[in-house]
C-alpha cells in the first residue's frame, strides 16, 4: 500500500481487508476457524474481507492480526516518540502535560 496518505480511509480497510483474506488463506483457516479464535462472527469477518467493514472496531482488528499471527506491525503504527521530539524536555515532563490552547486562540 504505497502513498497511504492520497488515499481514503475506506480504501485503506477495503486493502487490509484483502490482505486479511489472503493471509487466512494461506494458513488454510476457514471464516469459521478465525470466528472461533476470535470471538467474533463470521458475518463480522466476511464483511471485513469483503471491503464491507470499513467502521470495523479496533479491538477486533487486533483480535483479527492475531488470529493471522501478524501483530508485530499493530505497535509500530505508532511507535513511541522518539527523543528528537521531546527537545529539551524529559520524558517524564511531556508525558504530564497536556497541549493547551493559547488565550488569543480559538
Amino acid at each position: 500500500m504505497e502513498d497511504l496518505y492520497g488515499r481514503s480511509n475506506n480504501d485503506i480497510v477495503v486493502e487490509l481487508g484483502k490482505r486479511f483474506r489472503d493471509y487466512r488463506i494461506a494458513l488454510r483457516l476457514t471464516q469459521k476457524d478465525i470466528a472461533e479464535q476470535t470471538g467474533l462472527s463470521v458475518m463480522t469477518i466476511a464483511r471485513f474481507e469483503k471491503g464491507e467493514g470499513s467502521a470495523i472496531r479496533l479491538d477486533n482488528f487486533v483480535a483479527l492480526a492475531r488470529a493471522i499471527e501478524r501483530l508485530e506491525g499493530i505497535a509500530e503504527s505508532i511507535p513511541d516518540i522518539p527523543v528528537s521530539l521531546y527537545g529539551n524536555h524529559t520524558e517524564k515532563d511531556i508525558v504530564k502535560r497536556r497541549v493547551r490552547r493559547r488565550k488569543n486562540e480559538k
